[in-house]
């Protein structure tokens, strides 16, 4: 029998005759984290990841910035930015990181956290949000295991169908293979509170569990406005 054959089996029989195909794109994320000081530093930060997204829309291979504070803390950012490979990433000019750090510099409480990415599963975002679209970041850490590739491509494949998901996306740490994010949009947070409760989050919050090697890091957040 082929080798190819016997590799194939040997992954259907290890995870289940079910599991699906885990898609791979060149797509590279950046996912960066910074507190600034309360009060005017966050007029200020929004400022400066504002003229970081006006540079990197000059950059070839750039795809998109978000950025996004973290709901009742004021000054708690998170920053998404999307690029078409990683080589386009590190061959961007260094002179706008070097401006934001330096914007950042005085106001920050904390060090900006950047963490490396690759597609699990992406599909092209909805512009279908508001002032009532609700963001969900969650980093999740687990024991090394391809079951659980398997677990969030099903979880986001089934949370894009419930009632007012606007996006479920997985990314995998360049680096890690145990460490995921994901990125999740709501039309409200009704919408957000009945996905909790569902039936098939409830079964993926179970089947992970036995794997987590940290309790999951799930915070809310709300769009900041970049573009004029």
């Amino acid at each position: 029998m082929p080798r190819s054959i016997l590799t194939m089996l040997a992954f259907w029989l290890g995870l289940g005759a079910q599991a699906p195909t885990v898609p791979t794109t060149t797509a590279f994320y950046a996912v960066s984290y910074v507190e600034v000081a309360p009060g005017s530093s966050r007029a200020a930060t929004i400022d400066a990841l504002k003229a970081y997204e006006a540079a990197g829309r000059k950059g070839d291979g750039f795809v998109r910035l978000e950025a996004f504070e973290q709901s009742g803390r004021p000054g708690h950012f998170a920053y998404v930015e999307t690029w078409r490979d990683q080589t386009a990433f590190d061959a961007r000019g260094g002179a706008s990181k070097t401006e934001l750090a330096n914007k950042l510099q005085s106001i920050r409480i904390s060090d900006v956290d950047q963490r490396r990415y690759k597609t699990l599963t992406v599909v092209p975002p909805s512009t279908a949000t508001s002032n009532q679209t609700v963001y969900v970041i969650t980093h999740v850490d687990v024991s090394p295991n391809p079951q659980v590739a398997v677990l969030l491509q099903r979880m986001a494949e089934e949370s894009r169908r419930d009632d007012g998901n606007i996006r479920f996306d997985v990314l995998l740490h360049t680096m890690r293979s145990n460490h995921f994010t994901v990125i999740e949009a709501w039309r409200n947070r009704q919408a957000l509170d009945a996905h909790a409760v569902a039936t098939h989050t409830k079964k993926y919050r179970e089947e992970l569990s036995p794997f987590l090697g940290s309790p999951l890091d799930e915070r809310l957040f709300e769009g900041v406005r970049l573009a004029n």
